[in-house]
C-alpha cells in the first residue's frame, strides 16, 4: 500500500474519504495515460530509428508481441501537442456592439467543443473556461489552450508579443492584420478587404507562459472563422504538426477559406512554416 493510499484509508469522515479516493483515482488514471503515451512514443522513435520490435523487446524484457501491441495501442503520442492530463480550453467573452451584452462567438464555442472532442480522442480530459469582459485571465497554469487574440485580452497580447516573427498589428485604416516580419508580408482578412472575400488568417503558436515556468498553446483568427480553421487543421493534421515541433515553442499562420453562410472551413492551409522560437 502506497503512502498516499494509506493516508486516505485512515480518513474517518466517509464523505471526505470518498472525495479524496475519487480525486486520487482520477490523478492516478491521468498518470497511467501519460505513461502509456510515453511508452508508445519511445517505442515508435526506436523503431523509426532502425530497431526491430524484437530488439526492443529483448532490451526491456518484454515479448515482441507486447512491444508491437504497445506501439499500436493506447493514447497516441501526438496528444502531447495539446497537453497532458486535463487540458483547459479557454475562449473569450466579448462585448456585444449593439446592446453591450457579454456574448461568446458561436465559432469560438464550436472551436472549443471540437477541440475538446479531439483531446478526448487522445485520452485527455478537456475542461472549459471563459475570459471575462475586460480580459483578466491567469495564464500561469499548465495545459492551457487559449483561443483569443490581443484585442480581447491584454494578458494574451503580452504572451503573443513574445513572438519576434509573427505579430498582430493594426493597419492604418483600422483593421487588425498579421505581419510576417521575416518576409515583410502583411496578411489581411477577406472581411476587411474590398471586395470582401470569405477568407481569414489565424495565428497558431506554443509560447512561454508569463511566469516563464511553462508553455501554453494559443491561436486565434483575425475574425472567428479563422479560429475554426485552426481547429480543422489540428483535427486533420495534428500528427504531422507534432512530428515537426513536438512540444517545443513555435508559431505559424493558417489561412482558411470558409462557407459564407455557416462559416465552416472549406479549405485550410499553412501560410508559413512552423517556425521554432528560441527558448530563453
Amino acid at each position: 500500500m502506497t503512502g498516499e493510499v494509506g493516508r486516505i484509508s485512515t480518513i474517518q469522515d466517509p464523505f471526505e474519504l470518498l472525495r479524496e479516493a475519487t480525486a486520487r483515482m482520477s490523478a492516478a488514471q491521468a498518470e497511467v495515460t501519460e505513461l502509456a503515451r510515453l511508452r508508445r512514443r519511445v517505442i515508435q522513435e526506436l523503431h523509426d530509428g532502425g530497431m526491430s520490435y524484437a530488439d526492443i523487446a529483448q532490451q526491456v524484457g518484454l515479448t515482441r508481441g507486447r512491444i508491437h501491441q504497445i506501439r499500436h495501442g493506447g493514447p497516441a503520442p501526438e496528444g502531447a501537442f495539446l497537453g497532458q492530463g486535463t487540458v483547459t480550453i479557454i475562449t473569450p467573452v466579448k462585448q456585444e456592439v449593439i446592446k453591450s451584452r457579454p456574448v461568446v462567438a458561436i465559432e469560438d464555442m464550436t472551436a472549443a467543443q471540437r477541440l475538446g472532442d479531439l483531446a478526448r480522442s487522445f485520452g485527455l480530459e478537456p475542461s472549459f473556461e471563459s475570459i471575462p469582459v475586460g480580459g483578466e485571465i491567469d495564464l500561469n497554469r499548465p495545459n492551457l489552450v487559449v483561443i483569443c487574440g490581443p484585442r480581447i485580452s491584454t494578458h494574451v497580447a503580452q504572451v503573443l508579443a513574445q513572438d519576434p516573427t509573427l505579430q498582430f498589428e493594426r493597419a492604418d485604416d483600422g483593421p487588425w492584420t498579421l505581419v510576417d516580419r521575416t518576409t515583410g508580408e502583411v496578411y489581411r482578412s477577406g472581411q476587411d478587404q474590398k471586395p470582401h472575400s470569405h477568407w481569414d488568417v489565424a495565428y497558431l503558436g506554443r509560447l512561454p507562459r508569463p511566469d516563464r515556468k511553462g508553455s501554453l498553446v494559443v491561436f486565434t483568427g483575425i475574425h472567428p472563422p479563422g479560429s475554426l480553421g485552426v481547429v480543422q487543421l489540428l483535427c486533420t493534421r495534428i500528427g504531422e504538426l507534432y512530428n515537426e515541433v513536438k512540444t517545443a515553442h513555435f508559431s505559424a499562420l493558417v489561412g482558411t477559406e470558409y462557407d459564407p453562410d455557416s462559416h465552416e472551413p472549406r479549405h485550410v492551409e499553412l501560410l508559413t512554416p512552423l517556425r521554432p522560437l528560441a527558448d530563453d
